[in-house]
């Protein structure tokens, strides 16, 4: 029964994690000077105008049900957005701007992790100390996630400023894939994303916390 509970915390820290980081990132560009967020529609806090059904819905429902089980498997708790309508041609300065705006999302996860910290610190117990829990891993592991260089995620966006035009064109293209990679990372090959993931999540919480994600 804790762990179906634990779930459904992951499940709702997740919805508030990609609500933030979504919103962060179209805010971010929109101030940098792109008018595409706001156009889109994508200037909101409600999660109709970013949610994917494989990436914000299939994908994290599996993981949430592997926690509700118990599974000796356990993936981090994360997932993705439909694609961000983002020109940089509109940016001032193109390289400096795509990276600030890549990493809007994350400092919007790490910020609210770093809230739920603070009520961690505190000692808080019982349903609230479990929900707050799920708040602070959930939003350090969708930090951590995003910034991977995958096709489709922020931290190939920031690896692909440093390839020649042609590789980066590439590399770019392969966004229309995330859904694969996203599945063979994290189930077909989840030893060594799972490890540095947690690794980093880990680090992270002792920082924020003084203690690790699940010492709370």
């Amino acid at each position: 029964m804790t762990a179906f509970r634990f779930a459904l915390y992951l499940a709702a820290s997740l919805l508030v994690a990609m609500d933030a980081r979504e919103y962060a990132r179209a805010f971010v560009a929109s101030r940098l000077g792109d008018p595409t967020p706001r156009l889109w529609g994508r200037l909101s806090l409600s999660p109709k105008v970013w949610f994917d059904p494989f990436g914000s819905g299939v994908l994290p429902g599996l993981i949430i049900l592997l926690w509700a089980t118990a599974s000796s498997f356990l993936p981090p708790p994360v997932a993705y957005a439909k694609p961000a309508p983002i020109d940089p041609n509109y940016f001032g300065n193109r390289a400096r701007d795509t990276v600030i705006t890549s990493l809007a999302g994350s400092v919007a996860n790490i910020a609210l992790a770093g809230a739920a910290a603070v009520l961690a610190r505190a000692g808080l117990g019982g349903e609230l100390g479990l929900f707050v829990q799920a708040m602070l891993f959930t939003n350090l592991c969708v930090a951590v996630f995003h910034l991977i260089p995958l096709p489709g995620l922020d931290g190939a966006r920031l690896v692909a400023l440093a390839l020649p035009p042609k590789a980066r064109e590439m590399y770019r293209n392969a966004d229309q894939y995330l859904a694969l990679f996203a599945l063979v990372v994290l189930f077909l090959f989840a030893g060594p994303l799972t490890s540095i993931v947690y690794s980093l999540v880990g680090s992270l919480c002792r920082v924020l916390a003084g203690s690790g994600c699940f010492a709370i």
